[in-house]
C-alpha cells in the first residue's frame, strides 16, 4: 500500500509523493545510476539517452529524450509517480511543465557533501535508507584516504571546445579538484565561463585537464594544445569521475589518488 508523504527537495520545494513510489523516472544520468545501486530495478521505468550506467538499463528502460531535451509526451504517457531531476542538468521550463502533472524532486549539488545529502534524501523517498547509509559511509571513507598533493598545482579543467569552456568556483567539479589539493585557476568566476587560448596563456596553469565529457576530448586535442603550452602538462581525464555526484562517487577517490600518482 502507498500513502501520501511530503518530502522537501534541495530547492526547498515541498513534493507530495505516493510512498514508496512504484513508477520512477530519472532525468539525470548520475542519479539514474544511484537508483540502480539502491536496488530499484522494477521501480525505474524511464531514463534519458545519456544514462549510460548501468548498461543493462540503457538497453531495456524506456528512453525519454536527453537531459535538456526531454520527450514530455513520452514521460506523460508513462504516468510516473516520481520524477527525479537536477537544477543544473535539466531545463527549468521542461521541469516546470512536468511538475504540473507529476511529483518532481530536484537536486542542487555543488559539493561532495551535498552529493551525500542528495543520496540520503533520495533514499528516504524510495524507502532505501539502509542501503544509502552503507553507500554514503563507503564514499566518505574513500575520500578520507586521499593524500592531497604536496604541491598546490594550478589547474585549468576544460569541458568544451569552440568556445573553450572551463569551471568556476560554484561547481561540483571545482570541489572535486579541491579534494586533490590543486588550485582551480578559474575559481574567481562562476559556473562555466568561456575562455581562450590567449587567456590561458596569460594564466599559464601547471596542468590542463581535458574532460571526456560533455565534449569528447581525445589525444589529438592534447597535441593541438601542447603547441601553445609546451611547458604545461596536459591530460585527458574521466569526466564521470569529476562530475557524476551519485553512487559513482564510490570510485572517485581511488581514481583521484591514481591521477595524483600519475602527475
Amino acid at each position: 500500500m502507498q500513502e501520501l508523504r511530503c518530502f522537501e527537495d534541495m530547492m526547498g520545494r515541498k513534493v507530495d509523493i505516493a510512498f514508496p513510489p512504484k513508477r520512477i523516472i530519472s532525468v539525470v544520468p548520475s542519479q539514474t545510476e544511484l537508483l540502480f545501486d539502491l536496488g530499484l530495478d522494477k521501480e525505474v521505468i524511464g531514463i534519458t539517452k545519456f544514462c549510460v550506467h548501468p548498461e543493462e538499463w540503457l538497453k531495456k528502460k524506456t528512453k525519454i529524450g536527453g537531459t535538456k531535451n526531454l520527450n514530455l509526451d513520452t514521460i506523460k504517457a508513462l504516468k510516473p509517480d516520481l520524477i527525479i531531476a537536477n537544477k543544473e542538468e535539466n531545463t527549468q521550463a521542461e521541469i516546470e511543465e512536468l511538475a504540473k502533472y507529476f511529483p518532481v524532486w530536484i537536486s542542487d549539488i555543488k559539493t561532495i557533501e551535498e552529493a551525500c545529502v542528495m543520496i540520503q534524501q533520495v533514499a528516504n523517498m524510495v524507502d532505501k535508507e539502509e542501503t544509502a547509509f552503507s553507500l554514503i559511509n563507503e564514499i566518505k571513507n574513500s575520500f578520507s584516504t586521499i593524500i592531497p598533493s604536496t604541491q598546490e598545482l594550478s589547474v585549468a579543467y576544460i569541458i568544451w571546445k569552440n568556445p573553450w569552456m572551463t569551471v568556476g568556483k560554484d561547481t561540483f567539479i571545482h570541489d572535486v579538484i579541491q579534494q586533490i589539493g590543486w588550485h582551480n585557476v578559474y575559481e574567481s568566476q562562476q559556473r562555466y565561463p568561456e575562455t581562450t587560448i590567449e587567456k590561458l596563456k596569460e594564466i599559464n596553469p601547471d596542468l590542463i585537464l581535458l574532460s571526456s565529457e560533455p565534449y569528447p576530448f581525445a589525444a589529438k586535442h592534447i597535441s593541438e594544445l601542447q603547441v601553445h603550452f609546451p611547458q604545461t602538462k596536459i591530460l585527458l581525464v574521466d569526466g564521470e569521475m569529476f562530475s557524476w555526484y551519485g553512487s559513482r562517487l564510490k570510485y572517485t577517490a581511488n581514481y583521484l589518488q591514481q591521477l595524483l600518482h600519475t602527475i
